[in-house]
This record gives structure tokens, sequence and C-alpha cells, in this order.
């Protein structure tokens, strides 16, 4: 990972709302889930793909060129596009974020790279 998630104080502020993985342009992008793509596009300056699962739960990679079209059914680990030029991450790599109900959230949640969390007693 070259760039964690960094959750925004409201809506509307700065923050990462998402994760940098490493990737070269021209390297295969795999679906990370089954689900149904609900957005191929461009935003702002940068193709972007969503793929929407059940749950509520839609996930995004950029910068990606796509081989699928909006309303395609696609499975975990089939290939969905290949990694673009260009991006915020300079030479390259490949922005993975996820929504829950319309607020980011950290993708390691879904990934397994995040310690459960335990709670310690506070007196004696």
């Amino acid at each position: 990972m070259i760039a964690p998630f960094i959750a925004p104080v409201s809506p509307y502020a700065a923050g990462h709302r998402g994760i940098d993985l490493a990737a070269q342009s021209g390297e295969t992008v795999l679906a990370p889930h089954d689900g149904v793509v609900s957005f191929v596009g461009v935003v702002v300056d940068r193709p972007v793909l969503s793929i929407t699962q059940a749950d509520d739960v839609i996930t995004t990679v950029e910068p990606v060129q796509a081989l699928v079209a909006v309303g395609d059914r696609v499975l975990a680990g089939r290939q969905i596009g290949t990694v673009a030029a260009g991006g915020h991450c300079p030479p390259s790599c490949l922005h993975f974020g996820v929504r829950l109900h319309g607020r980011y959230v950290s993708p390691l949640l879904y990934l397994g790279g995040l310690q459960r969390a335990i709670l310690l007693p506070t007196g004696p």
C-alpha cells in the first residue's frame, strides 16, 4: 500500500477516501467482489469504475480503462479493466475506495487489513 485511508472529518473536508496500491499503467484490474457495474466514466480528469454489491456497498477503482459497461454483472477476481495512465500518485497507482450507505469507509475493513479493537479496563 502506497497511501492509507484517512477519514474526512465531514463529507466535504479533506481526507484520503480510499487506499492507493502500487500499480503500473496497463496492469490488470480485477473485480474486488461480485456485483453490478454502476459507473464507468471520467471524474475530473481520470477514468473511474464503480461496482455496487449487496448491502449498499460500492467500491471504486481509478484510474481504470474499463473492459466492462454499466449494468454488467461481475464476479470477484475477474478482469474488469486495466490500470490507466494518470491518477493522483505519480508515477502510477490504483486508488481503491469503498462507500457504505454513501459514506466512505476504510477498504481495509473489507480486505482484512485492520486489527480488531481490544477494549482495555480503565481502572484497577
